[in-house]
């Protein structure tokens, strides 16, 4: 057994990985469906409430304050492993420091995740909630909460050896249905339609009865098994959940569906592996030692979404402070096999009451944090809300939102209006916001205001508002994601985490709560003894699901658990295998060209690569089986012989490309630049230049042009139009003989109303003036007619015209010409 020193900051904690649980009460891992003592009734607690002597120390108090207090109620574990109940009695009112010694052979302080009382939830047992993974959460998070204040984590990892699998002849799925359609399929489209399909009246995730056979496949297959049928996800559901049998039989109906996933696998085709290769032993996910279930920052965390349960129509507050605000999934929302929500179209909402928690308990500091992991779809999304806490799109309590590139930060206060305006939002140049996987945290607290982080760090966007305070905070609001508590502020993306802290996080607390990550991750331990002549020489690397779609496979080491002295050993090119072969693409590794030696190894491990790889998903997490394999290790050499590139194709016949197209942002800005003589270098139109840049073309394509773009290019146009009119001296040149002074009503007589079409006309219009007209170029006399309609509308109002109507319509002239699609177009 090895044991490693990781590199954690003074604000982390992470575990260690022990060996395998014992359970608690029954063995036979089964659900208890009735819990009640028929001799007490409710296992001898009436309640929460102590009555027996005090803790005779101060862990015992803490113990109860963060486990028993929590635990001891009815609905919980109360009622039956209280003082008359079945044991283990760790939830006794008549003594606490009985009810302690009874649960420490329970509790892993160390590794609370591993804690018989957290496996035990998770398995099924008597869970509250329709999650048992949600529970079992909650439970580890009391653990952890008790083991924090009591300095018993641990930042160290133990390597144990796992079980050794060689590396088989192994099924895998096609990419397309096959035989799915004339086997699963049918079952699923009778049966589970009315409920797991798009457009069902309950509408719930996954989409298993789909009109369409490839979402229905998809959906599926991470619950078959293909080397168990029996034991996959669709048919336990039947025999061992009732869930939804439609025969009256519910053993009968999991034998059909039992025998239809055999009939698919038998379909299947044989992948054989190669027996020539250098090859480790084989590892599932579920053989690694967990890597990453300690570390964050979040004593003040007062809302907790890990989105673990991958199904059903609710996301659980994990958090463990009551009330729960769990969110109410609506509308067009997936559940993420990797943990997470997407995001197509439709939100996840708490009630008004549950969220009545996050009023009372940020009211009550003055501070908060919200931290998030999102990857947004886009970076062309605008009023697009992530989090918030509010009650319309015009009130809101909070809000994390997304504009193209920039994080946008509502906030209600005293100094701020009821909407949380003026936003903090992060700086356009920056580009803060990316369409991947990013840590999202605002921040709030009275002496630095609102803070905006981005992966870790604080972006340096500086909020220009007061701080003020939370008086004004509404606590009929409710805490809503991906959209706007009125579906109307749509944001579409992925949510991986959402915790709320009802303190600040520090800029070093944020950190290390980025390099916790997000997700479970493990050490695969991959057994190359055999290989180089070691008893107990493994190839570890991290490894994590990185999303619904592939793995990341990372930072390899190598780690010696016996003995004996290290030899040198070469090593190239490692490649990451997958059920039976290599895979296709991701193969970072293979360019590896090292050695082993005891000189490198240093504190338990020799690291080999600081790289990543991202390896495709195939049947599941619970079902893909890797393996590594090596172009030389040691002794063993497997000569490649790389294929002959295919001959190119004949060059594609590309259709003829427009002529035309658009102008890009630069140079929409030179040519305002140029047509009015306004420097692009004037403080007003460079301030607004910045500001609209990103929402102006990139693309000289015209059928990429978009309504948001014409606004910006239109709030451009008014921008230099008023600096052209504004400076007295630009408007004489550009104006000749048009009277400034003039009143609306007089101003714009036919004679002088040309005195500022033409030049308009002029600026725009090739060859108006110089006689050197083009080939193809809009008819003036109909630029002539839209300008004058313009005119007349903006002096409609005569007489009673307010003074500055003249210049007003000179620029509003000005701007609907030179902002129009004839300067825009080339």
């Amino acid at each position: 057994m090895a044991v490693l020193k990781q590199h954690i900051s003074k604000y982390s904690l992470t575990a260690i990985a022990l060996a395998v649980l014992a359970g608690c009460g029954s063995d036979s891992g089964e659900p208890t469906t009735n819990n009640v003592n028929p001799d007490t009734g409710n296992g001898g607690n009436s309640g929460a409430e102590y009555d027996g002597p005090a803790p005779q120390t101060d862990d015992i108090q803490l113990f109860k304050l963060h486990v028993w207090d929590n635990l001891a109620v009815p609905e919980r574990c109360g009622d039956c492993h209280g003082t008359s109940g079945q044991q283990p009695s760790f939830v006794r009112n008549d003594d606490i420091n009985e009810a302690y010694r009874v649960a420490e052979p329970l509790i892993d302080l160390g590794t609370p995740q591993l804690s018989t009382l957290v496996s035990k939830v998770g398995g099924g047992h008597n869970c509250w909630l329709d999650s048992a993974t949600a529970c079992a959460d909650i439970i580890e998070g009391y653990i952890t909460s008790w083991a924090s204040s009591v300095g018993t984590l641990t930042n160290e990892i133990v390597l144990l050896p796992p079980e050794d699998k060689e590396v088989a002849d192994s099924k895998n799925f096609t990419a397309d249905p096959g035989a799915f359609s004339s086997t699963v399929y049918p079952l699923l489209a009778q049966y589970c339609s009315a409920c797991h399909a798009e457009d069902a009246p309950l509408q719930q995730q996954p989409y298993l009865g789909s009109d369409d056979i490839q979402v229905s496949y998809e959906a599926a297959r991470s619950r078959i098994r293909l080397d168990a049928p029996d034991n996959s996800r669709l048919v336990q559901r039947l025999a061992l959940e009732s869930h939804n049998c439609w025969s009256g039989s519910c053993a009968s109906d999991a034998a059909s569906m039992t025998q239809a996933i055999e009939d698919f696998v038998a379909s299947l085709p044989v992948t054989e592996v190669d027996p020539n290769l250098a090859i480790s032993k084989a590892l599932q996910l579920g053989d690694g030692i967990i890597a990453s279930s300690g570390g964050r920052v979040e004593s003040d965390v007062i809302a907790k979404y890990e989105f673990k349960a991958g199904e059903g129509s609710i996301a659980y507050d994990t958090s463990g402070v009551e009330p729960a605000a769990d969110l109410t999934i609506n509308g067009n929302v997936e559940w993420m096999s990797s943990w997470g929500l997407r995001i197509n179209d439709g939100k996840a909402q708490a009630s008004t009451a549950t969220s009545r928690k996050l009023f009372d308990l940020i009211t009550s500091t003055g501070e908060y944090t919200i931290e998030t992991w999102v990857i947004p779809d886009n970076v062309t999304q605008e009023e697009a809300h992530i989090v918030g806490y509010s009650g319309s799109t015009q009130v809101r309590n909070f809000t994390l939102g997304q504009t193209l590139y920039n994080y946008d930060f509502f906030h209600r206060s005293s100094t701020t209006d009821g909407n949380g305006m003026p936003a903090l939002s992060t700086a356009d140049a920056d580009e803060r916001l990316q369409a991947s996987l990013q840590h999202a945290v605002i921040t709030f607290d009275p002496v630095n205001g609102r803070r905006i982080y981005v992966n870790g760090e604080y972006t340096g966007d500086v909020d220009e508002v007061e701080s003020g305070n939370l008086n004004e905070w509404d606590s009929s609001y409710a805490l809503v994601v991906g959209n706007e508590v009125s579906s109307d502020r749509l944001w579409m993306g992925s949510l991986r985490f959402l915790a709320i802290h009802n303190r600040a996080l520090s800029a070093e607390a944020v950190a290390a709560n980025y390099e916790v990550g997000v997700g479970q991750k493990y050490f695969l331990l991959f057994n190359i003894s055999e290989l180089i002549g070691l008893s107990q020489a493994y190839l570890v690397f991290q490894v994590q699901q990185f999303d619904d779609y592939s793995y990341l496979f990372s930072e390899p080491f190598f780690a010696n658990l016996g003995d004996e002295a290290i030899p040198t050993v070469p090593v190239e090119g490692i490649r990451i295998g997958i059920n039976g072969r290599e895979a296709i693409v991701g193969q970072v590794f293979a360019a590896l060209d090292t050695e082993i030696n005891a000189a490198n190894y240093v504190e338990g491990k020799q690291d080999l690569s600081r790289q990543g790889a991202v390896i495709g998903l195939e049947q599941g997490a619970e079902l893909d089986t890797f393996f590594l394999t090596f172009d030389r290790l040691g002794e063993h050499e497997y000569v490649r012989v790389e294929a002959e590139p295919p001959a190119p194709q004949p060059a594609a016949d590309i259709d003829d490309q427009p002529l035309i197209g658009i102008k890009t942002f630069a140079e929409i800005d030179a040519s305002l630049a140029a047509m009015t003589g306004v420097p692009r270098s004037t403080a007003s139109v460079a301030s607004t230049y910045q500001k609209v840049e990103q929402q102006l073309p990139v693309i000289s394509q015209m059928d990429g042009f978009l309504a948001a773009q014409q606004m910006g290019i239109t709030q451009l146009a008014v921008s230099y139009c008023s600096a052209l009119v504004d400076d007295s001296s630009l408007r004489a040149d550009f104006f000749p003989g048009f009277n400034f002074a003039a009143t609306a009503g007089s101003a714009f007589d036919v004679g002088d109303r040309n005195q500022v079409i033409e030049p308009l006309l002029s600026a725009m219009v090739a060859g108006e003036v110089s006689g050197s007209a083009l080939a193809s170029q809009p008819n003036p006399d109909t630029i002539r007619t839209e300008l004058n309609s313009l005119i007349d509308t903006m002096t409609a109002c005569g007489g009673s015209c307010d003074t500055n109507r003249t210049a007003t319509t000179v620029k509003a002239t000005c701007a609907a010409a030179l902002g129009s699609a004839i300067m825009l177009v080339h």
